[in-house]
């Protein structure tokens, strides 16, 4: 890889052909990692995910920052995979966890293949993790492989942490909280997974010393902050096909985003009142439209739900008001409120903020030489922030 790689500064074009050629030596890893038997079904659906797209942005920036300096590809790739892997699961866990229906413009595995098997395969990949960072001893020698160990249990910690402090929101129907609380929570949940891991795991594989590090910390929490705010104002502004999830689905969820946030702070009380009371009703399921007892229908024909089954949900629902679901016309008042209190500016300031500070971190870094792989970094540091229209 590391010949096929531009050898020249990478423009736009040139960091599109550096990150599929870190996303091809990622994936072929992965493969091997698994193996080759096509007819396991979980070994396909573990691929499932890898395989739909996607930038593969966390092996590249661990690949980027390792070659950049000095070092080689076998010595980072193992860890590549196993951030990719990390990163899939995640996102199979928190498709669950927010309801999801899409994903890179494909149904979510959960809907797709249900709840239990969703679970299983994401329980799968984070077991398969493990693997690529044993092999990094024999590649790296024991000291090095024994701190990428360590910093993924760290980013693991982080992660989950994070990712409990989000749903704990959801679970108190917290909504009084600042532009802090939200990057407080962004940091653990998605800056070092996605951005200070992958660099330092980078610097480790090449043979940095440990005090070079704090800065690559900066670096990634910077960079977590712009990516997190873009990809929710994204997901208000973007086309499906290009994003790849559904368009307005963090409004549906009701996510604490820097923008709502933002909205129902300065909202007038009464528009505030209203907000809530949408944000506390549910969203609509994906088979709404057929009606329940259509929809209880189609599960028994498809065999997902016995007769008995049938009966019992009919029963209890005709003695249960179902609560009354969030409505199209609730997102738009939703996303006006936002527009009117000037919430996607706001949050367009505080990301470009990052992203600057993101980019004077790295400029800074007078041990990483100039090459096309520092190129590939600049360039990622412009693409995380720059990908709203």
């Amino acid at each position: 890889m590391t010949s096929t790689l531009p050898h020249t500064a990478v423009d736009h074009d040139g960091l599109d052909d550096y990150l599929a050629l870190c996303k091809d030596a990622c994936d072929g890893e992965i493969t091997r990692l698994y193996g080759d038997d096509e007819s396991s079904g979980l070994r396909q659906l573990v691929l499932d995910y890898p395989r739909r797209g996607g930038k593969a942005l966390r092996p590249a920036l661990s690949i980027a920052m390792c070659l950049g300096l000095g070092g080689h590809l076998d010595a980072i790739l193992p860890t590549a995979a196993t951030l990719e892997l990390y990163h899939n699961a995640f996102l199979i866990h928190d498709d669950i966890e927010d309801e999801s229906w899409l994903r890179r413009g494909l149904p979510t595995m959960h809907i797709d293949h249900g709840v239990p098997i969703a679970v299983n395969v994401g329980d799968a990949m984070l077991s398969l993790s493990l693997q690529p960072l044993l092999d990094n001893v024999g590649r790296i020698g024991l000291g090095p492989a024994l701190r990428i160990l360590r910093a993924v249990a760290h980013m693991t910690r982080q992660t989950v942490e994070g990712q409990a402090v989000e749903l704990d929101w959801v679970r108190a129907n917290t909504w009084h909280l600042t532009d802090d609380d939200y990057l407080a929570m962004v940091e653990r949940k998605t800056s070092w997974y996605s951005f200070i891991t992958p660099l330092q795991a980078g610097a480790i594989a090449a043979g940095v010393a440990a005090e070079r590090l704090a800065p690559l910390e900066r670096l990634g929490r910077d960079l977590g902050a712009a990516f997190q705010i873009t990809d929710d104002l994204l997901n208000l502004r973007s086309d499906p096909q290009a994003y790849g999830k559904e368009i307005g689905g963090d409004l549906w969820e009701g996510k604490r985003t820097l923008m709502l946030l933002h909205a129902l702070r300065c909202a007038a009380p009464g528009d505030r009142d209203r907000a809530l009371a949408i944000l506390s009703r549910r969203r609509p399921m994906p088979d709404a439209e057929l009606g329940l007892a259509e929809l209880l229908d189609s599960l028994v024909a498809r065999g997902d739900l016995s007769r008995p089954g049938h009966a019992a949900i009919a029963h209890l629902l005709s003695h249960h008001a179902v609560s009354e679901p969030k409505t199209l016309d609730d997102v738009r008042w939703l996303f006006d409120l936002m527009q009117s209190a000037g919430s996607l500016r706001h949050a367009r300031r505080i990301a470009a903020r990052h992203a600057q500070s993101a980019a004077a971190t790295l400029a800074a870094l007078d041990w990483l030489p100039d090459s096309h792989h520092r190129d590939a970094l600049a360039g990622l540091v412009d693409y995380v922030h720059g990908r709203t229209s």
